[in-house]
C-alpha cells in the first residue's frame, strides 16, 4: 500500500487527529499528561507542537515481527509528534489535536535508517487516552465548581 499512496502522490506518513470540545489549556495539559512517560524533546505550548525524543524499540519490533518472513532488525526507534490547536466546534471552545508516530529501523549496520509505515493502534490509543484526560479534567472542575457553590451558597445563608 506504501507504494500505491508513494506512486499517487500521497503522504506514507499519517496524522491521526479528533478534535475535542474543551479548551486550549486543559487539551494542552492533557496531551503532556498522555505523554509523560516519554523523554521530551520539544515542549512548545506557544505553538502547540510536543515530540519525543527518539525511543528504542528493536526488542518490541523483532518479536511483534518474528512470526512474518521479515529478517530481524539490528536498530528500531519511534518517536510521537503531537500538535494542539485552539479553535471552535459549533460555537464551543474546541482544541484539535493530531498525532504522528515516526517509525524507523535498519537491517544492518551498513543500511541507513528506514521509514516504516504505521498501523494506527499507537496513535489511536495516545488520541483515547488524551480525550480521557480530557474527560476527567471536566468532571474534575464541574465537581470543584459545585462545591465552590455549595461552600458560598451555605456561607452566604447562615447568619
Amino acid at each position: 500500500m506504501s507504494a500505491y499512496k508513494k506512486s499517487v502522490g500521497g503522504d506514507p506518513e499519517q496524522v491521526f487527529s479528533k478534535i475535542f470540545i474543551s479548551d486550549y489549556p486543559n487539551a494542552w495539559e492533557a496531551a503532556v499528561d498522555a505523554l509523560k512517560a516519554s523523554p521530551m524533546e520539544v515542549v512548545n505550548r506557544e505553538n502547540g507542537s510536543l515530540q519525543t525524543k527518539w525511543i528504542d524499540n528493536t526488542a518490541d519490533r523483532n518479536l511483534l515481527d518474528s512470526m512474518g518472513s521479515v529478517s530481524p532488525y539490528v536498530k528500531a526507534q519511534y518517536r510521537f509528534r503531537v500538535m494542539v490547536a485552539k479553535g471552535f466546534y459549533e460555537g464551543k471552545a474546541s482544541a484539535r489535536v493530531s498525532v504522528q508516530k515516526e517509525q524507523q529501523y535498519q537491517r544492518d549496520v551498513l543500511e541507513g535508517w528506514l521509514n516504516q509505515e504505521t498501523d494506527g493502534i499507537q496513535e489511536n490509543s495516545l488520541l483515547y487516552r488524551i480525550g480521557r484526560l480530557i474527560e476527567f479534567r471536566i468532571r474534575l472542575q464541574d465537581m470543584e465548581n459545585r462545591k465552590l457553590k455549595r461552600q458560598l451558597q451555605n456561607a452566604g445563608g447562615s447568619p
